[in-house]
Formats: C-alpha cells, structure tokens, sequence
C-alpha cells in the first residue's frame, strides 16, 4: 500500500514544485462570498489558504456578506432591496452589514486560530490584520433609487495593506468604508476585492464563487454540454460581456467576469473565477496546470491570434527547419493555405515565434493538434503553453472532449502537460489511414 502512495505522491509532489516557486513572494487577492460562508465552507477554505500562505504567497482575503445581512433583515422583519445589483442600504440595512461584518470578522479570525494537532491547521502560524483600509464615497441616486448607505470605493490605503503583507500577516478586509467624516457605507465585495487588487498590482485575483466558471458558450447557460473555459483571453473577455445581459445576481454568468475583466485591464495579469463548492478548489487552481475555474488572462491579442492568408509565408519559414530535421512531417503551401484557418499563431512586432493547428474530428468528438512549432529563440519563454491553451480553448468552443497529437521528439513536453500515450489504433478512423507506420510516431491523448 505504501508503494503505491509513493509512487502517486512523490511524481504529484514534484508536479506542484514548479507552481511554489513561481508563486512565492506573489500577492493573491481573494474574493470570498458569504454565500461560501453560509455553505460552511470556511473551514477548509481557511486551512487551503494558510498552506499557501505557508508556501510564500501574500494573501488580501476580502469577505463578503450577503446572505447574512439578508438574515439578519428578515429576522427583523425587513426586506432586503436590490437595484442595478447594488443592495440599498437603508438605516436598517446598514446595522445589519455591520452586525455581520463583526460575526464574520470573529469567525474568521477564529479558523485562522485554529492549531490542533492532526489537523491541516496544526503549526500553522496566521497573524490576521485588519483595518480601515478603504475610503469611500456614497453611490447616490441613481436612475431616481437613493442607496443611502450603499458606497463605492474612493481611495485604497495601498501603504497600509502592504505593510501588513511585509509583516508576512493575512490583510482581512469587511466590504465597508468609510468617509472623511467618519460616515460608514456598505460597499460590494466584488468591487472592493477589484480595486483592491487593481491598486496593489496583485498578481492574481481570485473570486470563490457559486458559478463553476465562464461557460465556453456562457449565452447557453449552465448546461453539463456547455463546458468551462478554462482561460479565457481579456480581449474574448470583453467581448463576451457585450453579448451577456447586464448582471443582477451572483449566479449571472457577467456577475464575476465584469471584475475579472476590469481587474486586467487594470494592471492585474490574470484574474480567476472558481467554485467554493468544489473541495480545495483554491489548490486545484494555483497548483495543477489546468485549474478548475476560468482564468481571464491579460494577453495582447495581436501576439496570439488566429491566423489568416498573410501569414502562410511565415508559417512555412517558421516550421521548415522542423521539416528538414524530421521533428514535424512536410507541408506544403497548398496545404497550409487551405487550412489556413485551423493556425494559431504567436507573433511578436511581427515576426511568427510559434504556430499550432487544430484538425477536428467532430464525429469522434476529438481534434489532432498538429504542426505545433516555436521558434528556437522563443523557447522556455511560455509560447508553447499559450499555444496550448488556445488549442484547448478552441477544441471545447467546437464541442470536443479530447485533443490529440502525434510526435517522435516531443513526448515528455505534452505528458508534463496532461496528455497520456495510446496505441496508434485508437485514432479516428480518417486519420488513422493517413498514420505513417514507418514514422512511428507516438500517439498523445488529452481529455478537455
């Protein structure tokens, strides 16, 4: 039994490595609802975050508390009023956020207390720092609806939070501010995880959510069909927000994707929705490749695109060396210019640094990644992974569950990446007739 357990622990173990370097001395902003509270979730939640803390990462925790002061409301006899997705906050509304944002704030402190042996948190060392961090200014009327106490964030105390994250301390932040004239309002936990983030320059905003994620066609809804993509470029970003009605509610698939995408374009490199409900969906998303959730990622589009017939030319210098040393099989132009449109390419002041095409299989409900190629002086630079994605992007928006490659060289490259080997034979039936026995290649399956 123990062999077994090493034999899947030490590979795992190793796996995760690259990610802990990586992230270490990084600052994460995360975003939790209290839906996720109120779910009983805060436990674990609490325990996966103070593993990351203990692996280097400065962690800014802003809690929400939706649910709560919706109790606190009814458990008065009050209703709780919405508009524009703003909650109005009336005198009422504004003793219940406080009420709560204290009960939150103590049981937060308290899972973050927590020592006892045998337990995730045993030897954990959590210093949690709070404070009025945020200055903010009242919403006002909009459209004639006054939201009295409701406000918005005016100014980030960016000195004062970071010195808190220099002391190696957890920055814990209540959706509230406060004006210059002491007057407290209720602020949205989206926007101020947002800004905060935005001013920081963190580098990763995080949003635990009660959506799993963006959907790869997010005006089809939640359907089991319509599966989760898992990065998402800014630019397709905001073009899917142009296509989303506007958001009311959490569950409104632009609710959490409106931040993510002002968080990039706001200095933020990649901002990421994924759900609370999933067991240490926070582990699964910073340390293993593919993640859980969607990561919206602030990528230039005119440095990953999809090709077009200007640039058959530069694929075919870019993959010819490739070609004469055997590592890709020969294509010729004509070739090239028919599926111009399965290409993506990487181009830099344009100049081609790297090329892959996506041949589908629809019937199979698979697609061969093929003619996958990066430039010798853009190697180790990550171009080959953003090519990888986008594959992988491009095959679910087509439907398909898996993605496969044949290769000679390049094996170890795609099994660090997912892939797992299969026997020639498993090929679609049209692709297997064109497979060069005498070539050998291996046979690489990944499934999306």
């Amino acid at each position: 039994m123990s062999t077994v357990f090493n034999f899947t622990f030490v590979p795992w173990f190793r796996s995760v490595a690259p990610y802990i370097h990586k992230f270490r001395h990084q600052t994460f902003v995360i975003g939790l609802p209290g839906e996720a509270i109120a779910a009983g979730k805060l436990q674990v939640i609490a325990q996966d975050l103070a593993m990351i803390q203990a692996m280097g990462v400065k962690i800014v925790l802003v809690h929400g508390f939706r649910p709560q002061v919706n109790e606190q409301l009814a458990a008065k006899g009050h209703a709780a009023r919405y508009s524009h997705g703003l909650r109005i906050t009336d005198p009422v509304a504004l003793d219940c956020a406080q009420e709560a944002a204290g009960q939150l704030r103590y049981e937060i402190e308290a899972a973050f207390s927590q020592g006892l042996p045998n337990t995730p948190m045993a030897g954990s060392k959590v210093r949690v720092i709070s404070g009025n961090f945020i200055t903010a200014r009242p919403v006002g009327i909009v459209d004639g609806v006054d939201f009295q106490h409701s406000g918005m964030v005016r100014k980030v105390d960016v000195a004062g939070i970071q010195r808190g994250l220099d002391m190696d301390a957890l920055v814990l932040m209540s959706p509230f501010g406060f004006s210059p004239t002491g007057e407290a309002f209720n602020l949205a936990m989206e926007e101020v995880a947002t800004r905060v983030a935005s001013e920081l320059k963190a580098d990763k905003l995080i949003f635990l959510a009660e959506v799993p994620g963006i959907r790869t066609r997010p005006e089809e809804g939640e359907s089991e069909d319509n599966p989760i993509a898992t990065e998402l470029p800014l630019a397709q970003a905001r073009q899917w927000l142009t296509r989303l009605p506007p958001a009311q509610r959490p569950s409104d698939p632009a609710f959490y994707l409106q931040h993510c995408v002002r968080a990039c374009q706001h200095g933020v490199e990649r901002s990421h929705i994924i759900p609370f409900a999933a067991d240490g969906a926070l582990l699964l998303e910073i340390y293993v490749h593919d993640g859980i959730g969607t990561m919206v990622v602030d990528e230039k589009l005119e440095e990953l695109r999809e090709a077009t017939a200007d640039d058959v030319a530069g694929i075919l210098q870019l993959i010819e060396p490739f070609e004469k040393d055997g590592t890709l099989v020969k294509r010729d132009r004509t070739e090239i210019e028919r599926d111009i449109a399965n290409y993506t390419i990487i181009e830099h002041d344009g100049v081609l640094f790297g090329c892959a095409a996506l041949y589908p299989y629809p019937e199979h409900k698979t697609g061969e990644m093929a003619a996958v190629t990066v430039s010798p002086q853009s190697q180790g630079t990550g171009d080959g992974e953003k090519l990888l994605k986008r594959i992988e992007q491009r095959a679910r928006e087509q439907g398909l569950a898996s993605l496969f490659v044949l290769t000679t060289r390049t094996m170890h490259w795609f099994l660090k990446r997912g892939f797992a080997p299969v026997d020639p034979n498993w090929l679609p039936e049209a692709r297997k007739r064109k497979y060069n026995w005498d070539r050998k290649s291996q046979v690489l399956v990944k499934k999306l």
